[in-house]
């Protein structure tokens, strides 16, 4: 007869730090998973704000920063460009924000990150 004695409490420490580790990263992919989101709304924001006929291309960077700082933090929105393009005769607002992608809580690779937003300009002109 096999003597199991004390064999419970080391599957209940190999079974505990399995089922810790998958959930910790389900959190962490839960967390990139938002900061993208967020990242991106931000991004989607500021083009659409930007392209107002009476707003500048440098408030639509800043309402990106604002939106970007107050939901995940400054460090995410350090690399926010803002500009134009033409798309069939048509002028377009772009906006493309590069930040981390957190790997260890919030910590994260550097630039991992780059989502693009674009809106139609729009203007006062009548044509």
């Amino acid at each position: 007869m096999i003597d199991d004695r004390g064999s419970n409490p080391v599957e209940f420490v190999l079974v505990g730090t399995l089922l810790t580790a998958l959930t910790l990263a389900v959190l962490q992919l839960a967390l990139a998973v938002y900061v993208r989101n967020v990242v991106h709304d931000a991004a989607v924001e500021g083009a659409y704000y930007a392209a107002l006929a009476d707003v500048s291309l440098g408030e639509g960077k800043q309402r990106t920063q604002d939106v970007i700082t107050r939901a995940i933090g400054p460090a995410y929105a350090e690399d926010v460009a803002v500009g134009t393009s033409r798309v069939a005769d048509r002028e377009s607002v772009d906006v493309r924000v590069r930040t981390s992608l957190p790997v260890f809580g919030l910590i994260g690779v550097p630039y991992g990150l780059q989502v693009e937003a674009h809106a139609p300009a729009e203007s006062f002109d009548a044509g």
